[in-house]
């Protein structure tokens, strides 16, 4: 019997037109208010643009595959084991100005490493999601300080 694929996939709904979810993703102006400290440039399909985490020292490589303005976008990076991951962001518009935000990331297998990599990053795209929601809503940085236990030497 194959051994069956983990995958991640998580929604939330956020309250602003499909617009404006997808500029908060793609921009690294907007995206540094609620996910990452830094980027070395928008999310472009074609392009690589590396992420600095406030918590982590190292930078992570981020391969833009396909990007269609205001419904979707995906890329690859890679897990702490080096197996390469694909994301895929799905922006659904709904009624009043509302956008159901859909992540999915893939895949591991079903092991000891897969069950790890799947807590921690649908945790991970929660918290993704819900800072998105709290930014664009409300203005509010929901990550600022909130990992700073996971900094070296604290």
């Amino acid at each position: 019997m194959a051994t069956q694929k983990l995958q991640i996939k998580t929604a939330i709904q956020i309250l602003k037109p499909a617009q404006q979810v997808f500029e908060a993703i793609v921009d690294p102006a907007k995206m540094s208010n609620y996910f990452i400290s830094e980027s070395s440039g928008p999310m472009e399909a074609g392009k690589t643009v590396t992420w600095k985490f406030p918590e982590f020292a190292e930078t992570f490589p981020v391969r833009v595959s396909n990007v269609e303005p205001d419904k979707s976008l995906s890329f690859f990076w890679d897990g702490t084991d080096g197996t390469e991951l694909q994301v895929e962001i799905a922006l659904a518009p709904t009624g009043n100005q509302a956008t159901v935000v859909t992540i999915t990331e893939k895949e591991m297998d079903n092991n000891e490493a897969g069950l790890t990599w799947l807590m921690g990053n649908t945790a991970g795209w929660a918290n993704f999601l819900a800072c998105l929601k709290a930014y664009l809503e409300h203005g509010i940085n929901l990550r600022k300080g909130a990992f700073d236990f996971m900094k070296p030497g604290v």
